[in-house]
Order: structure tokens, then sequence, then C-alpha cells
């Protein structure tokens, strides 16, 4: 009976959204050892929730799946955005939230979820050697050291 059911698609679906949950394991448990505030749940939501869009546009309709990818970027760019201004606000007295600001924080973790919106549309179209190389890649740049100015 479970030879019926796993066939095709269902097999697939099963495999990509494994790699999903790992890849955003490894790459939301780097986030959370540094404390930011997208870890393990943000990262892995953000992955299968890519995945499973992608996926189902390629189940769907495999000629137009560039048209979900493209609203995946922007979308994604939300999140991002919206993690930069809570950590602009946070802290702050009200005067001073309105009032100009040179720094900038949580433009790192923005990024990693941005990427990890990536890494789940290359899980979803079966690009597994691309999403293995980039969550290597996403660990190592935010575990480089950083260089400031004094």
């Amino acid at each position: 009976m479970l030879e019926t059911f796993l066939k095709g698609y269902e097999l697939e679906f099963l495999i990509n959204i494994g790699i999903s949950l790992l890849a955003g394991l490894i790459i939301g448990a780097e986030r959370e050892s540094k404390g930011k505030p997208s870890g393990i749940g943000t990262h892995s939501l953000v992955i299968g929730g890519s995945m499973i869009f992608t996926f189902l546009s390629s189940q769907v309709d495999p000629n137009s799946t560039s048209r979900i990818a493209a609203q995946l970027v922007t979308g994604i760019g939300f999140l991002g955005a919206g993690i930069i201004l809570k950590g602009e606000i946070e802290g702050r007295k009200e005067s001073e939230i309105h009032a100009s600001s040179s720094k900038v924080v949580n433009l790192t973790t923005a990024a990693s979820i941005w990427f990890s919106g990536a890494i789940g549309m290359a899980i979803g179209f079966n690009y597994y050697f691309i999403a293995l190389v980039s969550i290597g890649f996403a660990v190592l740049v935010s575990r480089m050291p950083k260089i400031r100015k004094e």
C-alpha cells in the first residue's frame, strides 16, 4: 500500500520537504547561535514555503514557473524589511523612532532570509547540488569576521 501512495511527485515532495527542513535547521541554528531575530523556525518555514510554492508551480504549470519565482523574491523581501525595521525600532523612544539614524541593524539576517528563499526554490526545482553549495555558502558568509572601520 505504501508503494502505491509514494509514487511520482509524492516521494519527490517528501524528499524535498526533508531537505528543506535540514537546510532550515543548519542555517537557522547558525543565526540563533548569534542571537539574531530569525532562527531555525523562520528559516525552515521560508525554505519550506519557497520549496512548496516552487514545487507546486512546476507540477501545475511547468511552462510558467518563473511567475511564482518572481513573486517569491518580492514576498520574501517584505519579510526581510520587517526584520530590519524591527531592529531599528527596538529599544528606542517614540521621539527617537522618527529621527534619522545612520545605523542599520539586522541586514545580514534579512539577507539570510532572502537567500533561504532562493535555497528553497532550488530544492523545489530539484537543483539539489545548487541548494547544498548554497547552504554551505550561507553558513560560511555568516561566520566571516567583520572588518570594522575605527
